[in-house]
């Protein structure tokens, strides 16, 4: 999917493709998987990807001409081990490629999904091989770069630079060496089965041979969104023709763009060097203000004076800093959460605030900032969520009794002041506890008045202590009342507890963030907040 080539070997090589590059659906999407997905419990939580790649100041490994690139898309596994998911076409003589194959891939979005791109420059001799069969150890290698499908979704403009450097360890230096940039552009995929066919034609083009009449070649792009141009389709090569007409084009939907999006077409002279001779460029009609993520955690270093959590500074207890480095089931939780909602915050710094713990000379604090300071409860970046967590274990007198309110409304006021201001943001307060609390209807109450707000809120229960409390301010089969008669306007709150998917195949994360989605769609479209480009 995503390119438009004539079986004319010659059209191929027109923009660089090799005669062997052919467009290819397996990738597309289809209903199998959605169907796969949700039999697995994924229930409006992803969506199909459609992947770009360009890239620029290529290093330039030939002789006599230009490096031949081609790219190649591997998903990192849990262990670190990459899978190959895809190659591009392999375009010829060119530094500043733009590669015309796109990649179809599903988007998780409660799922931290890496993703590595490797660079070669291909040598003449394998140019009439099919790119799946290149042996790529006999390939030229320009340079490698690595993300998360995350980090391109949540740009505004859905595009994300990278810097190509070397393979780790193949340089004596520690610092890499940058070997040029690759860009990677995202669009959300969208099935369709309509497609459009389009027969092109020009006349009187000018002649930018000497001895001959022009070869010329079109390529087609559409305009995004967010105003960058995708090359989507490009035509065979008509020799010697200043009035060409080119085989019929067909085109997708999903190829094409909405009927409001303009389509691009240029038209060049083909070279054999790879500088192609513009020969003129026309425009036809084929006929969103973001939200921002950003989430507080809310970290619970006491339980009750029961001590399910018990004294930090011992094994038994849930809170138990183990010197191996092995993280507890409070720091599973930062981590595993953060790593995935760290990439809808723009600016990576979270409050953190603690609860059930009485400071250094002071009461028993109910909402303290887990940094130690009285002024600010901001940390920066995950790890900063992580140290201050552990800090707090060591500057804290562990206390009860338990009570989730006041840490809500914390929540609740930072939702209200953005909405106040009219910033379009959205938050998730992260609570990690051991399941009992006393003060339940206040909490109840609390859930109630900010089911208004832009908020959600998350709570992974630890240890083996009774849920029944949290099951009951989950509220999935009847919304939360509070003690004045008040119903939820809409259901804000999701419960986990650690041990119950430890061992499952779905993550906490998974089901941690399984009603977030619709939990953000329910309030926006409340408001009529729409996306706006």
């Amino acid at each position: 999917m995503g390119n438009c080539c004539s079986d004319v070997a010659g059209g191929q090589s027109a923009v660089g493709g090799t005669a062997s590059f052919q467009a290819n659906s397996s990738n597309a999407p289809n209903d199998a998987v959605d169907a796969f997905l949700n039999s697995r419990g994924y229930k409006g939580l992803y969506s199909q990807i459609e992947l770009s790649l360009s890239a620029a100041k290529l290093r330039d490994r030939d002789i006599l001409s230009k490096s031949d690139p081609m790219a190649v898309i591997y998903t990192k596994k849990k262990d670190g081990s990459l899978q190959e998911f895809g190659r591009t076409e392999v375009l010829l003589n060119s530094l500043s490629p733009k590669w015309i194959k796109k990649f179809n891939i599903t988007y998780q979005f409660e799922i931290v999904q890496h993703l590595v791109f490797h660079v070669y420059d291909v040598d003449t001799q394998f140019h009439n091989i099919d790119v799946k069969m290149l042996r790529l150890e006999e390939q030229q290698f320009l340079g490698e770069a690595n993300c998360t499908l995350s980090e391109i979704i949540t740009r505004s403009n859905k595009s994300l630079t990278l810097d190509l450097v070397n393979k780790p360890g193949s340089s004596g230096s520690a610092i890499p060496k940058k070997l040029g940039q690759i860009t990677l552009f995202a669009e959300e995929s969208f099935a369709s089965k309509t497609t459009t066919e389009l027969v092109l034609r020009c006349s009187d083009l000018e002649s930018k041979d000497l001895f001959s009449k022009s070869d010329p070649f079109l390529i087609i792009s559409k305009v995004t969104e967010s105003g960058v141009a995708v090359p989507i389709c490009k035509t065979e090569v008509l020799k010697n023709d200043h009035s060409p007409r080119w085989k019929p084009v067909f085109l997708s939907i999903q190829q094409a763009g909405s009927k409001d999006s303009p389509l691009i077409i240029e038209c060049f002279n083909f070279n054999g060097n790879g500088k192609h001779d513009l020969l003129g460029i026309g425009e036809f009609a084929f006929c969103r203000d973001r939200i921002k993520f950003v989430h507080a955690c809310c970290i619970r270093p006491k339980s009750s004076q029961q001590a399910s959590n018990g004294n930090p500074r011992l094994p038994d207890s849930l809170h138990y800093i183990d010197p191996s480095g092995r993280p507890n089931a409070y720091q599973k939780a930062i981590l595993e959460v953060g790593e995935v909602l760290q990439f809808y915050d723009s600016d990576k710094r979270f409050p953190a605030w603690g609860f059930g713990a009485r400071p250094i000379d002071g009461p028993v604090s109910h909402c303290f900032n887990l940094n130690g300071s009285s002024n600010y409860c901001e940390v920066e970046g995950i790890q900063g969520i992580l140290a201050a967590y552990i800090s707090a274990l060591y500057n804290v007198s562990l206390a009860g009794p338990t009570l989730f309110g006041p840490v809500i409304t914390a929540a609740a006021h930072i939702a209200s002041q953005a909405v106040t201001s009219d910033r379009r943001k959205y938050f998730v307060l992260l609570i990690i506890t051991d399941g009992v609390i006393t003060d339940l209807q206040e909490t109840i109450d609390a859930f109630v008045k900010a089911s208004d707000l832009p908020l959600s809120v998350l709570i992974v229960g630890v240890g083996g202590a009774d849920f029944k409390e949290m099951e009951i301010l989950d509220a999935d089969k009847e919304r939360l009342e509070s003690s004045t008669g008040r119903v939820a306007s809409r259901d804000i709150v999701q419960f986990v507890p650690f041990r119950d998917v430890q061992s499952g195949e779905i993550s906490v994360v998974q089901s941690l963030l399984a009603e977030l989605p619709s939990q953000f769609l329910t309030y926006v479209r409340s408001r009529n907040l729409y996306p706006i480009s």
